[in-house]
């Protein structure tokens, strides 16, 4: 495979993953800040998803229907639903011929619902979950057509590493941010409801309540997040999966380079297996996620020079 095409696939599905992980944030955070008893703040949203300036924090003043703007729609926002669709689509585009028909009406039918001229006003005066709902269908409808239209060749696989290595970061991210924000208020530990809308803006209530009696607790969310092998947004499914689609790139020709890849996802898959809660809390939650995420960035710019071309 060309390395244009496998960089354009690999790119395509980490702008569509990351669309998502942020509708889906929004979507939970919006309706927190509507039943919030003390003040509900957006910083821990912006901080994941566009960095923490404070310039632009003054701007959007904590107003939830400026930063659903913002967030969707922001022009200046790289990271805004707008733009990513966009990319994703450029990057489809040009493997158009390598992907089915049907997934490329998908995200056509995607993007013009987000360049709706109508969107950013039904975000200010309608509804906004009914809105972002709208938007996450379309992600689950693109997601459900590659599952079922997309031949199981080299292209999905670099769809597939793209996914689950942005599903990965994206959950290190808020685990890191949302813990991090203890430190400054220790009441957040104990307090149900701001890891019940952690769970829910991961997708991840549901299978916590089956996994654990003994109600909400911040130690068992971390793990949940990171460790547990069922939840489809663990760090640790994420990185096992990225292993499973790389272990499928494997050919005579590219062996040098693919050993010091697989190494690198291997190394990173036996850190996580092998670690507990009660180990992460020894290392410190933030230094422990921060190696991931270092690992991950790596395990990214290796298949960069190694497939992409540097691309």
């Amino acid at each position: 495979m060309l390395s244009r095409v496998a960089a354009s696939f690999y790119w395509l599905s980490r702008y569509i993953e990351r669309s998502d992980g942020i509708l889906r944030m929004l979507k939970i955070n919006y309706a927190s800040s509507q039943d919030a008893v003390r003040e509900f703040t957006w910083e821990p949203v912006i901080r994941i998803y566009s960095g923490a300036d404070t310039e632009l924090m003054k701007q959007l003043n904590n107003d939830s229907r400026a930063v659903l703007s913002y967030m969707v729609n922001g022009k200046n926002n790289p990271n805004s639903i707008s733009n990513m669709i966009t990319l994703a689509r450029e990057n489809a585009r040009s493997v158009q011929e390598h992907i089915t028909r049907d997934l490329w009406q998908c995200l056509n039918e995607y993007y013009h619902c987000v360049k709706d001229p109508s969107l950013d006003e039904r975000l200010q005066k309608d509804d906004p979950i009914s809105v972002l709902d709208i938007l996450i269908k379309q992600i689950m409808l693109y997601y459900g057509t590659a599952e079922v239209s997309m031949e199981r060749g080299q292209g999905r696989s670099f769809m597939n590493i793209g996914k689950f290595l942005e599903r990965s970061i994206q959950a290190i991210d808020i685990l890191d941010i949302k813990f991090g924000s203890v430190n400054t208020n220790p009441d957040l530990l104990t307090d149900i409801t701001y890891w019940k809308h952690l769970l829910q803006s991961i997708g991840g209530y549901e299978l916590y309540l089956k996994t654990y009696r003994d109600g909400i607790e911040a130690q068992n969310v971390m793990e949940l997040i990171i460790l547990n092998t069922d939840f489809p947004r663990s760090v640790i499914y994420s990185v096992n999966n990225i292993s499973r689609y790389y272990e499928r790139l494997k050919k005579e020709s590219n062996l040098g380079n693919y050993r010091d890849i697989a190494f690198q996802i291997g190394k990173l898959q036996s850190y996580i297996q092998y670690s507990s809660a009660q180990s992460i809390r020894q290392v410190g939650l933030h230094q422990f996620l921060t190696q991931i995420k270092q690992d991950l960035y790596a395990i990214g710019t290796s298949l960069n020079e190694h497939y992409f071309a540097n691309s």
